[in-house]
């Protein structure tokens, strides 16, 4: 019942998308984005304190109580060797901190973090992270992080029972980051900007470089490969910005995208674009099943033999195996027409991944297969 309703619901939204128009304006900042302007990720190891009793265990944790004992040291607190390494920290935990400096970020703004425990923490709720410095790629720091943590979960335990909702060994803490430095772009470099296309198509960087010179004048724009456009720009910093703006806010008809087919082997899941068509071919389907069953068997002796009751198992095994389902599948140029002659196997989402890649392989399936 339930792989008949998820394959009606497949069948439902496939069909709902091929009745949506072949093509439709789209504007350039949605297929594409200038190169050079992007994000950066920053990390950095800290400590949540506050916990109640949910830190980490130090005795298995030895990293937790060498963190405590050098921040203790920068306040000016200094504990001899054999007292630092005896410390019994239940309301501390050591962290990673993760965030994404955005582009044009300046110091003084503020960005969000995310903290994660590193240690067997239980819980992370009601705890404030200290000073954190996060580092980029190149080992500098770029911003200081500090906050309490905001945990999207709860959690109780008592008597050797727990219950617990949601996540409680990681959170984030809105706007917990300051910038420090700022990170250097090229984007007023030169006397062009280029466009990356979010994915490569030569038809799709044809299209683009010719809606820029149908609108900003020719010769402008010119296609590099399948994937960058260079369009020339003013040198002036504010005519620049002035000029990308417009030409972010450009439309041009969508491009078809290449024939698609992406499997998740872990859930199940298909998904097909509007450009998966389908060649003839037959298709038969059968299911074999094997079940084996056991049932106990006793055994009693005769009496005054002084025998002992055995307890024995009889197997049962039993194969079945389904008449093949053959179809005919005809010719289908629209999405909707693959789905409705897969749907008709009457087979799993499971069933499904090996069918289409059986097709595949038959060279009856016009589109990429790629498993995720």
């Amino acid at each position: 019942m339930k792989s008949s309703f998820v394959l009606r619901l497949f069948a439902v939204v496939a069909i709902g998308a091929a009745l949506v128009a072949p093509a439709h304006a789209v504007r350039i900042k949605e297929i594409a984005a200038v190169q050079g302007v992007r994000s950066n990720q920053l990390t950095g190891y800290g400590l949540v304190v506050g916990l109640d009793g949910t830190g980490d265990q130090t005795t298995q944790m030895p990293y937790t109580t060498q963190s405590v004992a050098n921040y203790l040291q920068q306040l000016g607190i200094t504990l001899p060797d054999n007292k630092a390494s005896q410390l019994q920290l239940k309301n501390v935990a050591a962290v990673i901190v993760t965030a994404q400096l955005p582009a044009f970020a300046q110091p003084g703004q503020t960005v969000d973090i995310n903290v994660s425990s590193m240690g067997n923490s239980k819980s992370l709720k009601g705890g404030t992270l200290i000073a954190t410095p996060l580092r980029g790629a190149d080992g500098e720091i770029y911003a200081l992080a500090q906050g309490n943590l905001v945990i999207g979960g709860a959690g109780a335990s008592a008597g050797g029972s727990k219950v617990q909702i949601n996540h409680l060994s990681a959170g984030r803490v809105p706007n917990g980051a300051q910038v420090e430095r700022a990170v250097a772009t090229a984007l007023n470099e030169g006397d062009s900007v280029n466009l990356g296309l979010k994915a490569a198509d030569f038809e799709t960087a044809r299209r683009v470089a010719a809606a820029i010179n149908t609108k900003l004048g020719g010769g402008r724009a010119r296609a590099l490969d399948g994937r960058t456009v260079q369009v020339q720009a003013p040198t002036d910093a504010n005519a620049r910005v002035s000029f990308i703006a417009q030409l972010e806010e450009l439309t041009l008809e969508q491009p078809v995208p290449s024939a698609r087919v992406v499997i998740n082997a872990r859930t199940g899941s298909v998904v097909l674009n509007q450009a998966v068509t389908l060649g003839p071919c037959a298709i038969a389907h059968g299911n074999l099943s094997i079940t084996i069953s056991s049932t106990p068997v006793i055994s009693q002796p005769a009496p005054f033999s002084r025998g002992q009751t055995v307890v024995a198992e009889q197997a049962s095994i039993q194969v079945k195996q389904e008449p093949g389902i053959l179809i005919q599948v005809p010719n289908a140029p629209l999405l909707s027409d693959v789905v409705r002659a897969l749907n008709a196997l009457g087979a799993t989402p499971q069933d499904l991944l090996a069918i289409l890649q059986a097709i595949e392989a038959s060279g009856a399936l016009h589109a990429e297969l790629e498993v995720i």
